[in-house]
């Protein structure tokens, strides 16, 4: 157990002492905060304000179509494609109009339009039709239907979770697929990432005949071990490092924001929970309380420590199987890639069947899929967010962490017996075959 120790005090302090650990720990949050403003910025930025001409001399839109902030619809009469050489983006003619001697609303433009400004032409000219027929066949007045329209607008609805003991809890479903979402993704990228880094470094040992000399004194299994824990710890030190750099830049921003707004956001947030109108508090003070509010609907308690969980038995139940892989390799890369493929393809089905399962989360193939240990790592942690015991019960989380440990275990064991036969094996190209009689030969 010693020996293991230092293998993993080895592996660890390497790993956290070089330059690419230091700068992806604590750059890369920055980065992708810098990278998301920088995505918003440039969005924003280039958001220009396009005109459309509007042909329309059967009034089938004049006086019902509206104008947005970043487009612009003029009607003119006679208007035709010429007007495009005129600084017009779009030419709109509705039915009957010049060229356009059809039952459908026609635009003409020199290119094509942007998804985004065809769904709003759309949408408006939808809109318009909509209030003309409202208002001629329905007899309403338009401000009557802006004010039906606007009541419309501010009907919401809170969902609430019966919990244990009839305790009513807030729900949010919107907020439950996000976090699932997230939280299996990047358990998805970590099993490649550190399960790859496993191989790569078990390949380097073997190819620079390291191995040879460590197996001298230390057992393959130790050696396997070792290296797996050790490089698993670096992972878990990453994330805690990763939480406290987040808490101390949410307290850094707390610090910098003046405590006025802060005041306000907090009496936002009050109006919120209280279930009263936003009153004086403005749109970016509702948006900041809608937030706060919405985030604390979560169950951090019990989301982070499972996400640990399966972080760390996921990648010890992959972690062996690479490290098996990394052990049979010699010097061709294109081995690797071979028999890493059974390994990754498990990995790869369970990204797809999260996607079904973050939709129907209590579907079946959600459900078997969170407790089988090939799957569970990634399915479970898109299933939790949506409520346990509700979506998830209590024994299905038990079972799926009981047989992602078993699986472990299995692997271990199952790999041990690859590695110590394959490590100090050089200039043989491995097949399946022979992977198949190291580990199931009697020792």
């Amino acid at each position: 157990m010693n020996k293991t120790w230092l293998i993993i005090k080895r592996e660890y302090i390497t790993r956290v002492k070089a330059k690419t650990f230091l700068i992806s720990t604590f750059l890369m949050p920055l980065l992708f905060i810098v990278l998301i403003v920088g995505v918003i910025f440039i969005t924003v930025k280039s958001d220009k304000e396009e005109k459309v001409a509007v042909g329309d001399t059967n009034n089938l839109l004049k006086e019902y179509l509206e104008s947005r902030k970043s487009m612009t619809f003029e009607f003119i009469d006679n208007a035709d494609t010429s007007l495009l050489q005129k600084g017009y983006t779009a030419v709109l003619l509705s039915p009957g109009n010049g060229i356009n001697q059809t039952d459908r609303y026609q635009i003409y433009t020199r290119k094509n339009l942007s998804v985004g400004s065809e769904d709003i032409i759309s949408k408006q000219i939808n809109e318009a039709v909509e209030t003309r027929l409202m208002t001629t066949v329905g007899g309403l007045t338009k401000s009557g239907l802006d004010s039906i329209r606007k009541q419309a607008k501010t009907v919401s609805l809170d969902n609430k979770v019966l919990g244990e003991g009839e305790e009513i809890k807030e729900g949010n479903s919107g907020v439950a697929f996000g976090v699932g979402y997230g939280a299996a993704f990047l358990i998805y990228i970590t099993l490649f990432l550190y399960g790859a880094m496993v191989m790569r470094g078990v390949m380097e040992e073997k190819t620079n005949r390291i191995a040879e000399v460590v197996v001298s004194s230390v057992r393959p299994t130790q050696l396997m071990m070792g290296k797996i824990i050790g490089i698993g710890a670096v992972g878990v030190t990453q994330f805690l490092l990763w939480i406290i750099l987040i808490m101390i830049l949410s307290t850094a921003l707390g610090a910098i924001i003046p405590q006025d707004i802060m005041q306000q956001a907090a009496n936002a947030n009050t109006q919120m929970n209280q279930g009263m109108p936003a009153g004086a508090s403005s749109g970016a003070m509702m948006a900041i309380a809608k937030t706060t509010h919405t985030m604390g609907t979560v169950n951090w308690m019990l989301i982070i420590p499972c996400f640990l969980f399966y972080f760390v038995f996921g990648y010890l139940f992959y972690a062996a199987l690479f490290a098996a892989v990394g052990s049979a390799v010699n010097e061709d890369p294109q081995d690797a890639q071979s028999l890493m493929f059974p390994i990754t393809l498990p990995i790869v089905f369970a990204i797809i069947i999260m996607i079904n399962a973050i939709n129907q989360p209590e579907s079946s193939l959600a459900t078997w899929s969170s407790l089988i240990p090939f799957f569970s790592p990634i399915v479970m942690m898109a299933r939790i967010p949506f409520g346990v015991p509700g979506t998830v019960p209590w024994w299905q989380l038990g079972l799926s962490m009981a047989l992602l440990v078993a699986g472990f275990l299995f692997t271990t064991w199952l790999s041990a017996k690859i590695y110590r036969t394959a490590i100090l094996m050089y200039g043989k190209k491995v097949t399946p075959k022979e992977f198949w009689k190291w580990a199931f030969k009697k020792s």
